[in-house]
C-alpha cells in the first residue's frame, strides 16, 4: 500500500488521491483514521498527510470535527422540485439507502394550518423519522382524510413507502400538488430526532396533494436538515417576441 516516492507526483497528491478513491469506494464512511495510521502506512511524513487531508477538506469530501477528528462528508440528498417524488424515490436516486421510523399515528385534531388548507377538522396523522444512509434527514407529518388513513395504518410503516401504497393499494390517482418551502426551527424532540440543536435553521415544507376528484389525498408537512437536503429547480426563459 505505500506510495510511489519515484513518481513525480508529490506524495501528498498520491495520498490524497488514494485517500478519495477508498471513501468513494465505501471503505470510510464516517471517520478516517488518525494521521499516525497514515504516517505508519503509507511511510510518509505527517506534513505529507495534513496536506492530502487539507485537499480532501478544501474540496469538501472531508470535514474537520474539533475535538473529534476528520470525518467523511455527508452528501446532501437533492430534490429536484417540478415532479412529484417521495423521499424513497429521491434518496434512491442519490444512491443512498432509504429508511424510515414511524414515531407516532392515530387520529387527531387537525392543527389550524392543515383544516385552513384542507377542510379537514379531525385527520389520520402519521408522524416518520426518514433516513438517507442511515442518517436522520427529515421528520414528515402527514395528515389523511380518516378512511384513507386507516387504510395506510394496516401497513408497516417503518418500511412502506406510502406513495407507493395510495397509488398501487388503495388505487388513487394523484393529479397534482401545491408546495411551499420556508424556513425555521423544530422543537426540541423533533431535533433530538433529527441529531441537531433546536437552535438548527431547518427548512421546511408543507404540500397538498389533491386526486382526479379534486379531493384532498395527503396534507404533508416535513422538516429537513438544511445540511443533508436541499431543493433545485429548473427554469427557462421563454422568447419574449
Amino acid at each position: 500500500m505505500a506510495l510511489d516516492h519515484n513518481n513525480p507526483i508529490p506524495l501528498h497528491i498520491q495520498l490524497k488521491n488514494k485517500l478519495e478513491k477508498q471513501i468513494i469506494d465505501g471503505r470510510y464512511k464516517e471517520k478516517i483514521p488518525s494521521e499516525r495510521e497514515f504516517m505508519e502506512t503509507y511511510s510518509v511524513s505527517r506534513s505529507t498527510v495534513r496536506e492530502a487531508i487539507a485537499h480532501l477538506v478544501r474540496e469538501g469530501v472531508l470535514e474537520k470535527r474539533h475535538g473529534k477528528g476528520t470525518f467523511v462528508s455527508l452528501k446532501p440528498v437533492q430534490d429536484w422540485l417540478g415532479s412529484l417524488s417521495s423521499t424513497t424515490e429521491t434518496v434512491r436516486k442519490m444512491g443512498m439507502k432509504p429508511g424510515a421510523k414511524l414515531i407516532s399515528h392515530g387520529i387527531v385534531a387537525a392543527p389550524e394550518n392543515v383544516v385552513d388548507a384542507t377542510g379537514l377538522e379531525k385527520a389520520y396523522f402519521i408522524k416518520r423519522l426518514r433516513y438517507a444512509d442511515d442518517t436522520p434527514i427529515s421528520i414528515e407529518k402527514h395528515y389523511y382524510p380518516i378512511e384513507i388513513g386507516k387504510k395506510l395504518a394496516k401497513y408497516d410503516l417503518d418500511k412502506a413507502t406510502i406513495y407507493d401504497l395510495l397509488e398501487k393499494e388503495l388505487g388513487i390517482t394523484f393529479a397534482e400538488a401545491e408546495q411551499v418551502i420556508t424556513s425555521g426551527y423544530v422543537s426540541e424532540e423533533d431535533a433530538a430526532f433529527l441529531e441537531v440543536t433546536d437552535q438548527t435553521s431547518i427548512l421546511i415544507t408543507d404540500r397538498v396533494i389533491t386526486d382526479l376528484e379534486n379531493n384532498v389525498v395527503e396534507y404533508f408537512e416535513a422538516y429537513y436538515r438544511s445540511d443533508m437536503y436541499s431543493f433545485t429547480i429548473k427554469l427557462s426563459r421563454k422568447s419574449s417576441y
